[in-house]
């Protein structure tokens, strides 16, 4: 448990009871997921020009030597989307992935045990929620291994999955199935950007703050490295995270741009369901939802605007885009 010598009174974590992970039940199983061999043939359920527009971009991108970065939410684990990264990362398309910690909790319970998400609903009243063993345990055990080694999140859990002792080794049933396995595997940077408090491993005795914020701080600077490399160009996608993604991509942008590596003619692209107006947002209209939209406003629009480049917006199911674009860049890479 973390230390405090403040003057409030801190909850007692150490009272919190877990649970076996493999007695949750879970929606999402490891045969949920995508067959990215099959995606290719698949009939078309969404196209767009845009979708193809940004595609071509991604290619062009690569054939460039020029980097292509993702950043994703934890919906695309649990939508069983995740093979279609770890195929992208494979191939070299993308050459580097951000996340949040959501994404790195679904995609661990696939590979440890083949199952991962949980019903709120049903375990919050009950006190369950987010309180399986296994899942607290290693990743913390990872994080806390990783600050002592001064590495980032995304390494310490690729080192995880991988089966290096964080003190003890976590049996994984299925480490090719973890996107966090294969870019490790593949030397692609994957980083993981971290609120307190915002994630179920943070809940129990095992978590350590200090930790956490170390190796996520430092995936932030290699995350900002990869961003400052988009001086002469290249695609930045945002799939389904629209807080944390957007003001890390957004920040790191301005970070690059102040030492002199601003990103010129970059594409932006974001992945989401709902509805935007992106005429009212590229003006500012502070009385149109869309403006307060951060994907929409930053990514999008500003982003794009202030380096001369282009933004598009995917909108529709992620279970429809994302295979999708996965073939439009598939079929021009052969």
């Amino acid at each position: 448990m973390m230390r405090y010598e403040g003057k409030f009174k801190i909850f007692d974590s150490s009272s919190v009871r877990t649970y076996p992970l493999k007695d949750r039940p879970s929606e999402v199983s490891i045969s949920d997921l995508i067959d990215e061999n099959k995606v290719i043939d698949e009939a078309e359920s969404y196209s767009s020009s845009d979708l193809e527009g940004l595609a071509s971009k991604v290619v062009e991108a690569r054939r460039q030597d020029k980097p292509v970065i993702v950043f994703s939410g934890a919906h695309i684990i649990k939508n069983g989307m995740g093979p279609l990264l770890s195929s992208l990362i494979k191939k070299g398309i993308i050459s580097a992935l951000g996340v949040n910690g959501a994404f790195t909790i679904h995609d661990f319970e696939l590979a440890y045990c083949g199952k991962t998400s949980e019903s709120i609903p049903n375990a919050l009243s009950e006190g369950l929620f987010g309180f399986a063993e296994e899942t607290n345990r290693y990743i913390n055990q990872a994080l806390v291994h990783g600050n002592s080694l001064l590495i980032g999140y995304g390494e310490s859990m690729g080192r995880l999955i991988s089966g290096e002792p964080f003190p003890e080794k976590a049996k994984c049933m299925y480490p090719e199935a973890s996107v966090q396995y294969n870019a490790f595997q593949k030397d692609i940077p994957l980083c993981v950007h971290c609120a307190v408090g915002t994630d179920i491993y943070h809940m129990t005795a095992y978590f350590d703050g200090e930790a956490l914020g170390g190796c996520s701080g430092r995936d932030f600077l290699v995350f900002a490295n990869e961003i400052s490399k988009l001086e002469n160009g290249g695609v930045v996608i945002v799939i389904g995270s629209a807080v944390i993604g957007v003001e890390v991509i957004l920040k790191a942008i301005s970070m690059a741009a102040n030492v002199g590596k601003p990103p010129k003619g970059i594409t932006t692209a974001s992945f989401d369901i709902r509805e935007a107006d992106l005429e009212q947002a590229s003006k500012n209209n502070k009385s149109a939802p869309s403006y307060y939209f951060r994907d929409i406003k930053s990514i999008v629009t500003r982003i794009p605007k202030a380096f001369g480049g282009t933004g598009y917006y995917i909108k529709g199911d992620h279970r429809e885009t994302l295979p999708a674009f996965y073939r439009s860049i598939v079929r021009r890479s052969v």
